[in-house]
């Protein structure tokens, strides 16, 4: 990966010093554009390094993606992971036990993380995963009908072979979201809502800061944009279009008397997700007609209800209780962008994590965080450059989704 210095003239990264150090010291060292997941999570680590750090949101913190989504953690291996996107991943699934601790020690506040276990229904064309579990050195058992009704009773019949992941966790994404919010307050970290940003400040080739739509001008000695579907327009003036666009996906969720599953289940890119207090999530669509156009519509309320009632025909009896909906930030490749803005100095970027918001947004973090103070990541950030030709094929197509 090109060290930060190498996409700029010799003396930038002095000359941002220089400028923030005069006059400016009262600013934070590290602004946050976008109050998801990705970025308070960065706030959070990035506040507990040590660093002063402000987020600032278009809207409500978290309000978008991130609430929206359904909390799966699929499971991972660090030491085992084939490529970076896998331990991007795996960091989330090994550390979320540790981090929802660390958030309800600190904020009182419980993610509602559950290391639940999931079940994957694979057709012929997706057996593949198999080898990829196995080079992972990832936990699964093949159960047959018998054995998958007897752990799930109220599941129907299902296509595809049932394998069980008992590694699998979720958590509550309106709740971690809470959680993260607080924790960020804990750390010090200033929270900026309901401000778009309209503009970027320079001192020639160098990045000061950003303007708000209320006329205000905020200062930084780093600048991160993890605005998800909004990430693009805010690149563009930068001279980067990575291609970051929404894609909007549906949620309808059950609230049965008694519980009817106790495990995620995984059907291609959709998905049963279980709550412990008996909720079921069902999900999700991929919209990308839709543009930043977020709304409910009949014909996703029965489509979805139609794959709830087939695999689990209890619920057919039971009323839905919210139908949802978010924009999810997509790229041309499925890959999220990782790493520093090219031709500039301290401008960085964390977007376009799609579906897979939750389980990469621990990793993205803690590997965000070092790149910005300076130090080596945890993963190999190439692959996640700005500026790559998108060739490959989207890598969450056996992905536990969110």
């Amino acid at each position: 990966m090109r060290s930060r210095q190498s996409n700029h003239p010799s003396g930038s990264a002095l000359r941002i010093v220089e400028l923030y150090n005069s006059g400016m010291a009262t600013h934070p060292d590290l602004l946050i554009i976008g109050g998801g997941i990705i970025g308070l999570t960065t706030a959070y680590f990035a506040a507990k390094a040590g660093l002063r750090v402000e987020v600032c949101d278009r809207g409500d913190l978290g309000r978008e993606a991130s609430w929206a989504g359904a909390g799966i953690l699929p499971p991972g291996n660090v030491v085992h992971a084939a490529t970076p996107i896998d331990k991007l991943r795996a960091l989330g699934s090994e550390g979320m036990a540790a981090f929802a601790d660390e958030l309800r020690e600190l904020t009182g506040i419980d993610n509602g993380y559950q290391r639940c276990g999931g079940i994957e229904f694979l057709q012929e064309e997706d057996r593949y995963a198999l080898k990829l579990w196995e080079s992972e050195q990832i936990c699964y058992e093949f159960i047959d009908r018998e054995r998958l009704h007897e752990i799930e009773p109220h599941v129907g019949d299902i296509a595809g072979d049932a394998y069980l992941l008992p590694e699998c966790g979720q958590l509550r994404n309106p709740w971690h979201l809470r959680a993260l919010i607080a924790a960020c307050k804990q750390r010090g970290v200033a929270l900026t809502t309901n401000q778009p940003v309209v503009g970027w400040r320079f001192d020639g080739p160098h990045v000061l800061g950003v303007g708000f739509a209320d006329g205000s001008v905020h200062h930084a000695g780093r600048i991160l944009v993890a605005s998800g579907s909004w990430s693009e327009s805010l690149l563009s003036p930068l001279g980067i279009s990575p291609g970051v666009h929404p894609v909007l996906g549906q949620i309808i969720l059950y609230r049965p008397r008694q519980a009817v599953l106790s495990r995620v289940l995984m059907l291609g890119k959709e998905y049963l997700v279980p709550r412990a207090d008996g909720r079921v999530l069902v999900g999700s669509t991929e919209e990308p007609e839709a543009g930043f156009e977020k709304r409910t519509t009949t014909m996703a309320f029965e489509r979805l209800n139609s794959l709830a009632t087939k695999v689990v025909p209890a619920l057919a009896q039971v009323e839905v209780e919210k139908q949802w909906a978010g924009l999810r930030p997509a790229s041309r490749d499925g890959l999220p962008f990782l790493g520093e803005v090219p031709g500039t100095a301290n401008v960085f970027v964390a977007t376009g994590h799609f579906r897979a918001g939750v389980q990469l947004s621990l990793g993205t973090a803690l590997v965000m965080t070092s790149l910005m103070m300076g130090e080596r990541p945890l993963v190999e950030l190439s692959e996640f450059r700005l500026d790559r030709t998108p060739t490959r094929p989207n890598p969450y197509k056996n992905a536990f989704r969110s």
